[in-house]
């Protein structure tokens, strides 16, 4: 397999001075259980402070308020296991779609998740996802939607049978190559995570060189969705948003780490992280 490495970041994209929020995106973030309330409501913060103008998360009918009251910028869609008609038309509305963070493997997240996938839309699909995808014998034939997958190495080993590999290297040159492996085979972007996250689109790779040990924290990786999703409803395409949402994920951790120390951040911390990770970057 012949990838190309990529050095150089893409730019972050365009703020004119006389926009509004419609200007920067409209997010759509499909998650949370009664277990799992934090999960999308930290995805759709991230996206928010990361620059979107408008982000909703959608969420079981018994959680929303919940979601909603930590962070009420964002705005709630209440689902139960068949709202599948407003699920379709909010992603609709949507520049981008989120998929997955805390939202369970059971009957009705099934039927959020077949009936997106076969949306012609951006989207970025993490966690249980990712794990309802690896329930599948084969990659579906109605996948119409343009993704970004970000899975850790747990969920790539779940994912691995889609794409015909045997196991998940742990080293830098072996996971550069299983990553673009997938990438090539299920035709989207493949975000694999880790100490030096991978990002692959199958012909050029990138190994993130950001972040460290303050981002061993769960609800990290919905951040970092978060990120992503936002920087594509403001305009990037999904290799560029997954290169950049994976250096400034690891940046903000960084800033949050020197703020409090390392050991000490929380997933909020480094949603707290973007505006001093963007300045630097800028």
């Amino acid at each position: 397999m012949n990838i190309e490495p990529v050095i150089t970041l893409p730019k972050l994209p365009p703020r004119p001075a006389d926009s509004h929020k419609g200007t920067f995106g409209r997010v759509l973030i499909v998650g949370g259980q009664e277990q799992m309330i934090g999960a999308p409501v930290l995805a759709g913060a991230a996206a928010l402070r990361m620059g979107s103008g408008l982000v909703q998360i959608a969420m079981p009918h018994q959680v929303l308020a919940a979601g909603l009251s930590v962070v009420p910028e964002l705005i709630g869609l209440a689902l139960d296991e068949d709202s599948v008609d407003a699920l379709q038309h909010a992603a609709g509305q949507a520049d981008v779609i989120a998929i997955g963070p805390g939202m369970g493997t059971g009957p009705g997240a099934q039927r959020w998740l077949d009936a997106l996938i076969g949306l012609d839309k951006p989207m970025v699909i993490d966690a249980d996802g990712l794990n309802l995808l690896a329930q599948k014998k084969h990659w579906p034939g109605s996948f119409k939607a343009r993704a970004v997958l970000t899975p850790h190495p747990g969920e790539m080993k779940r994912l691995a049978h889609l794409f015909d590999c045997d196991c998940i290297p742990s080293d830098d040159t072996g996971r550069i190559a299983v990553a673009s492996q997938a990438a090539t085979a299920l035709r989207q972007v493949i975000v694999l995570k880790g100490a030096r996250t991978v990002i692959s689109n199958g012909t050029h790779y990138r190994l993130n060189t950001s972040g460290d040990n303050s981002l061993s924290k769960a609800g990290s990786g919905d951040v970092l969705t978060g990120i992503i999703a936002s920087l594509i409803g403001q305009g990037m395409d999904n290799f560029q948003a997954a290169m950049l949402g994976a250096y400034l994920h690891g940046l903000a951790g960084q800033a949050a780490g020197r703020r409090i120390g390392p050991r000490s951040v929380l997933a909020r911390d480094v949603i707290d992280g973007i505006a001093a990770a963007l300045a630097e970057y800028q």
